[in-house]
């Protein structure tokens, strides 16, 4: 689930019944390690089992070091650096989708799910694209969700890509999608201490020791804010939509008396 743009913002669903969730990106101008986080938290929130799928490592001379910046976001979590038109990383990929398994190619446009996915199944059953060359983003190709079986078994779904990566209120999981900083949390002073300016607060205490990237701390707060804001909004939406219910059923019954 992810927080769906435009007016109203209702929830949406990207994908269902899933047991695991790829988390596509381009190790070129679409690495985005603050995005990632996002998206491990939607995945954490699934149910499912995160792997991260990092593309495209023939163009980057130095994608050890990349994969060693989102191993330290996403703890236990797989982290793959692939080459599709090379076969190199399929094999370790291939290993999460044996028989009977469901996975789902969650990305931004660019980030090479449909090539990947043509490189799964052994044909082009996807259109692909080049990137932009003025900006390296990608073009909207996939426009359908689509659910294809693998030759060696197992499902995978390619989906859209997507823009924004907003925070459900019921759709993420961020305790565990930033597990360090709540393990720390748990030795807080207080047990709803914001990890902000609250004496004794084990978070800010390992911030100072420097045991803490500032930056992930600072996106960390970012987004559970986020989440509080999501929560709140839906309980209002929820709490007018129970009232304008109640609202209808007292004009009928009005109107029932009258007749």
């Amino acid at each position: 689930m992810r927080q769906g743009a435009g007016p109203g913002r209702r929830p949406q669903c990207l994908a269902a019944n899933l047991d695991v969730v790829f988390l596509v990106m381009g190790l070129d101008r679409n690495f985005n390690p603050a995005r990632m986080e996002r998206l491990l938290a939607l995945a954490w929130g699934s149910g499912a089992q995160p792997v991260v799928v990092l593309t495209k490592r023939d163009i980057n001379a130095q994608w050890e070091a990349f994969v060693a910046r989102i191993e330290g976001i996403a703890p236990s979590v797989p982290v793959l650096a692939i080459c599709t038109w090379r076969g190199e990383g399929l094999i370790d990929l291939r290993g999460h989708l044996s028989e009977g398994r469901t996975g789902v190619l969650v990305g931004s446009s660019g980030a090479g799910k449909s090539t990947l996915l043509n490189a799964l199944m052994g044909s082009d059953v996807r259109r692909t694209q080049e990137v932009r060359s003025t900006d390296g983003r990608g073009r909207h190709t996939t426009s359908l969700r689509e659910l294809f079986l693998l030759p060696d078994g197992g499902c995978l779904i390619d989906t859209p890509g997507i823009r924004e990566v907003g925070l459900s209120a019921e759709g993420s999981d961020l305790d565990t999608a930033f597990s360090d900083i709540a393990a720390l949390a748990e030795g807080c002073r207080f047990r709803d201490c914001t990890h902000d300016a609250e004496p004794g607060c084990a978070v800010q205490a390992a911030l100072s020791e420097g045991s803490i990237d500032p930056n992930r701390y600072g996106h960390y707060l970012r987004l559970r804010r986020e989440v509080a804001f999501e929560t709140a909004r839906s309980d209002e939406h929820l709490w007018r939509e129970r009232e304008e219910k109640w609202r209808r059923i007292s004009k009928l019954q009005k109107n029932f008396k009258k007749r």
